[in-house]
């Protein structure tokens, strides 16, 4: 019976949020709560919801604070010179402006945002399309595979998900599939260049003058951002070590990620701003951004407390366990990398992550498999959600450009999919996760 009800609490979760019945917020917080009242757990409730909200409490703040300190970089103008050097590298050769997008939307979508990534790539690099004769369709493609691999970072969504879900840190989930990310990364470089050699072939390479070129970087900065008395130019040396410090930091794991973001936050916005009314403003200006995100991993705390401490996932997961045949049960980490990618194409990352990944890794844990590599394998996917008619982000980017929709998804697809490819291959072949 518990099995029965957990798989049909999980349907009516999915159903409700790509209905758009109800927001994945309320939904997470909801149907879990009527479902336990269902299950006869009216009096323990609120243990439960309060057990998982300590689990995940973590990871809210890691991404409370992530969000704020890129939003401070971006501010302060952290990226700023990086694209006038490119537009001034790139020059007139297509092949170059091509590879240079991918640098450039790779780096902006660190902070793991899709729509600060393509409003900043689209505003420096379309002027030099428009002039070169560049097909506008690669500038839509090229920024999607970028995000499709640098979404993986833990403040991007996917992971941090995977993490609450499955109460684990970024040293289980994401710092094992780094290697993977950077063959991801190479892939889109490779697929720059096959595109960037075409439009070379197509259209040569036309000289620029270098004030022409001068002109479209300053105009096209100046563009990206109106808010030109909040940059600073001369604290760049020190944000870019700050910022780089942050990154060795995540990876060596020397203190808590929580406690790191909070430290680099506080002292990001301290030298940047050090007035008080700037500090405020700043803080409220990412506010709305980091409160979505945040209030969303608390709700699934509650979802996913619910399911575990009612033993719900435990009998969907025996269930589960009982339908998978015994040959290819030793192989579920890579069936969930191959699975991952029409999963999250077709429904939510919140639909994906919240109601599919717990139950497959605890039918994994059976067969005698770390739940860790069930949420690495899970994320392997995701070059294939940016390019889902779920996520927003697409939208304003293929407006900006100018292209249409469902050719953009034609043109893009098999790139995606070999970024995706690509990554499980790198993950097999460094035991991230097993064949």
């Amino acid at each position: 019976m518990l099995a029965l009800l957990g798989f049909l609490m999980v349907v009516v979760f999915m159903y409700l949020i790509m209905s758009r019945r109800l927001s994945a917020l309320v939904a997470l917080i909801v149907v879990p709560v009527v479902f336990a009242l269902i299950s006869g757990f009216g009096t323990e409730i609120g243990d439960m919801m309060l057990a998982g909200i300590k689990k995940i409490a973590p990871t809210g703040i890691m991404l409370l604070f992530a969000i704020l300190y890129f939003g401070v970089m971006m501010d302060a103008g952290l990226f700023d010179p990086l694209i006038k050097k490119i537009v001034k590298i790139v020059k007139g050769d297509p092949l170059k402006v091509i590879v240079g997008t991918a640098i450039l939307a790779t780096l902006v979508a660190l902070d793991g945002d899709g729509t600060t990534t393509y409003m900043i790539t689209v505003t420096a690099m379309l002027p030099l399309y428009r002039k070169l004769g560049i097909k506008p369709m690669i500038l839509a493609v090229v920024p999607m595979l970028a995000l499709g691999v640098m979404n993986m970072t833990p403040w991007g969504g996917p992971t941090a998900r995977v993490m609450s879900v499955l109460h684990m840190d970024v040293s289980e989930i994401f710092v094992p599939v780094i290697p993977a990310m950077i063959g991801g990364i190479a892939w889109v470089m490779i697929v720059a260049c096959i595109l960037g050699k075409q439009e070379r072939k197509r259209l040569g390479v036309i000289e620029i003058p270098d004030e022409d070129l001068q002109s479209l970087a300053g105009q096209e900065v100046a563009a990206a951002d109106e808010t030109a008395s909040l940059k600073r130019p001369h604290l760049i040396w020190f944000n870019l070590l700050l910022t780089a410090a942050l990154m060795v930091g995540l990876i060596t794991s020397f203190l808590p990620l929580p406690t790191m973001f909070m430290l680099a936050f506080a002292i990001a916005l301290f030298i940047n701003y050090p007035k008080m009314q700037d500090q405020k403003e700043r803080i409220a200006a990412h506010a709305a951004n980091a409160l979505a995100t945040v209030s969303m991993v608390f709700a699934a705390g509650i979802f996913t407390g619910i399911l575990t401490e009612t033993k719900m996932i435990d009998a969907m997961a025996s269930t589960l366990v009982s339908w998978i045949p015994d040959s290819l049960g030793s192989h579920m980490p890579l069936l969930v990398a191959l699975t991952s990618m029409p999963f999250t194409y077709f429904m939510s990352n919140d639909a994906y992550y919240f109601g599919i990944v717990p139950i497959l890794a605890n039918a994994a844990a059976a067969y005698g498999i770390d739940p860790a590599e069930i949420g690495r394998a899970s994320i392997l996917g995701q070059p294939l959600h940016v390019l889902s008619p779920l996520f927003a982000a697409q939208y304003l980017l293929i407006g900006m450009v100018g292209v249409d929709y469902a050719e953009t998804q034609k043109f893009i697809l098999k790139w995606a999919f070999g970024t995706s490819i690509v990554m499980i291959a790198l993950a097999l072949l460094t035991g991230v996760i097993s064949f």
